[in-house]
Parts: structure tokens; sequence; C-alpha cells
């Protein structure tokens, strides 16, 4: 990895997360910043979630720091932290990006739905008429949602907390009527998302079972770190086709390239 050089002039951005081990965003967006020819950092911070909101306000002080990307679990409450939102963010009821206003506050937005969809269509797969199972109606997997709605898509959600999928539903109703439903186990569909954390860690257990998923549903993860994680490995055994994580970031590039200003 190339050296950053870091002066007194250097904008700061940070990346908040409980953890963020697993994040992949500095080194895509610091070797973006190098080829913009931009001084500008992206760092890691982790912040537990009793932390999160002094956090926020804490860094809004920092007057050389412009803006904050957003990971497990500060999605939705990030939300709440932001004086405005994008209409996707407002949707999704959750924020992946933060930039300053220029009163000092924050606008939040969450490119997690277009940067997924964005990556399927690139790999070939396009949402539009397709039957999506979606694990996760958390931060990304509400941003997720909202994006294969909006591209055609008719979605199935589950979510450990059934109060969760369903808030979600009630949410995005009134805007994409008869496109979604709440079920607590995966259906015949064309495509199983898996938007939870499950797989960070070694002794997760899979968000659902490839093997119960009908031939041919391709299945996708969110997680970036490890690449193949434990779904994508069993949905291969199961001889099912599959879709990575980091694809999802990759694409958002452009899209914080944008937010940012960067130019």
């Amino acid at each position: 990895m190339d050296a950053v050089t870091i002066t007194g002039t250097t904008r700061l951005y940070a990346v908040l997360g409980a953890p963020v081990t697993q994040v992949r965003a500095p080194a895509l967006l610091n070797p973006l910043f190098a080829r913009l020819g931009k001084d500008a950092v992206l760092v890691p911070v982790d912040v537990a979630p009793e932390g999160l909101d002094g956090a926020v306000r804490g860094l809004g002080a920092v007057r050389n720091l412009d803006g904050l990307l957003v990971t497990v679990p500060h999605k939705p409450a990030c939300r709440a932290l932001a004086d405005r939102v994008t209409e996707a963010a407002g949707l999704s009821g959750s924020v992946n990006a933060m930039r300053r206003l220029p009163d000092g506050g924050w606008e939040g937005a969450n490119f997690d739905g277009e940067g997924f969809v964005r990556a399927l269509r690139t790999a070939g797969h396009d949402p539009r008429g397709a039957t999506v199972c979606l694990a996760g109606a958390g931060g990304a997997g509400s941003a997720i949602a909202v994006a294969l709605l909006t591209a055609g898509a008719r979605v199935t959600v589950w979510d450990v907390d059934p109060g969760r999928a369903a808030a979600l539903e009630a949410r995005l109703a009134p805007h994409f009527p008869g496109c979604l439903a709440v079920s607590p186990r995966h259906v015949d569909a064309d495509l199983a998302v898996n938007a939870t954390p499950m797989g960070l860690r070694p002794d997760d257990p899979l968000p659902f079972d490839p093997a119960r998923l009908r031939p041919g549903t391709r299945v996708a993860d969110i997680i970036m770190k490890p690449r193949s994680t434990p779904l994508l490995r069993a949905a291969r055994e199961a001889g099912l086709p599959h879709h990575y994580g980091e694809p999802m970031l990759a694409e958002q590039l452009s899209l914080y390239r944008e937010f940012f200003r960067l130019g």
C-alpha cells in the first residue's frame, strides 16, 4: 500500500462502525483521493453504539473533517442524527454517508441500495421483474429493499427482529403497493440476499440455507470481508450462482465522489 502523506492541510473523512476491522472503504476511497489529487484521508473509527451520539456531534466540531461513512450497526441511528436526508435515506430509515452542511450540520444519504443494484447490473443481472428474498431489514437491508423495489423487483424480507421487518413493510408499502412482503422463511426466488451481519464472525449461523433454495437461485452476500463468506461457500456447494459483496462498495465510489463534491 502506498504511503499517504498527511499535512496540516489534509481534509479528513471517517468511517464509523462497531467493529471496523472488516471495513473496505479506506482501501477504495484513499486511492480515489490520490487519483483525484485530493489532500484527504479516510480513517476507520470504532465507536460503540452508546457513544455514537457524542462521537458524531464531536466530529461535527472538527473543522477540517468533511464527511462520514457509516457501517454496521450505526446506519439507522445516524439517520436520526442527520439534520436532513436524501429521499432514498428517508425511505430506508438509514444513512451510510454524511456530509457537512454550510451551517455545520449533517446531510445524510444512503448509497448501499443503489450500489448493490448497480453491481448486479454490471454483472449482467438486472433485477427488474425478479423475485427477491432479502434477509435483513436493518440499515443496509432497508436501503437494498428500496433500491430493488425502485428497480422493479418484488421483495420478500425476513429479519431476526420481526418488528423491524414489519416496520420496513409499513414504511415502504405506500410507495410500492403490493411489491413488498414479510415472511419468516425464504420462498422461491430468482435472487436471495444476505444483508445481515451474519458471516462477519466464524461462528455465525447462516442467515438462510442455500440448499433449500430452488435450482438457479442467485445468492448474494453484502459482507465484504471475508470475500468468500460461509453463505457463499454453502451456495457453491449447493451448485448455485453467487455474487460477492465488494462490488456493491466499488459501485458506490462514483456516488461518494458526487455526494462529497470531490470533482
